[in-house]
């Protein structure tokens, strides 16, 4: 299921709950994750790996306000 995210910038959740972002999924295998962020390159075990999340749609901001 990850090799099909290669290539794509996503946020990756880990199990004691820190996270790493604005970065790329580069290689996939069966017991590594290879991301590339700005200024490092982590190689990730996928037992390490709570959640992969990826964003496919700007947000857009709550208006706030009354209608005239």
């Amino acid at each position: 299921m990850l090799a099909s995210l290669q290539g794509k910038e996503a946020t990756i959740h880990f199990i004691d709950g820190t996270c790493a972002g604005d970065g790329v999924l580069d290689q996939i295998d069966d017991k590594y994750v290879k991301y590339l962020a700005q200024y490092q390159t982590l190689v990730i075990p996928i037992t390490s790996i709570r959640t992969v999340t990826i964003d496919i749609k700007e947000r857009q901001p709550y208006r706030v306000g009354f209608a005239p």
